[in-house]
């Protein structure tokens, strides 16, 4: 009897899915297009509600949640959050109001 593989399936610098012998080492939610860490806490407040699993993507590291177009989580990661803030652009507060809504 062969023994079985599993497979994680874990998203690319293209942002499409792939499979991997191995799990990721960070968990994003597709719609919101960030990533974190694994044991995030507001993470895993959002799974413990049932609303975040059926979007949760894994990446294999960093720099492929990056490439593929996520942010870091300011939470979980309130260092990496903070820099990649300041290199985005600065909105007026009534056009952020607008695309809060």
């Amino acid at each position: 009897m062969p023994a079985s593989h599993k497979t994680f399936t874990l998203i690319g610098p293209d942002g499409k899915p792939y499979s991997s012998p191995l799990p990721g080492t960070f968990g994003g939610h597709r719609d919101g297009k960030l990533y974190g860490r694994l044991g995030c806490r507001a993470a895993l407040q959002a799974i413990a509600r049932g609303g975040y699993v059926k979007h949760r993507v894994f990446f294999a590291d960093e720099p492929m949640a990056i490439a593929a177009g996520y942010r870091p989580c300011a939470v979980c990661m309130p260092q990496e959050y903070a820099a990649w803030k300041k290199t985005q652009p600065v909105q007026s507060p009534s056009r952020a109001r607008r695309e809060a809504r």
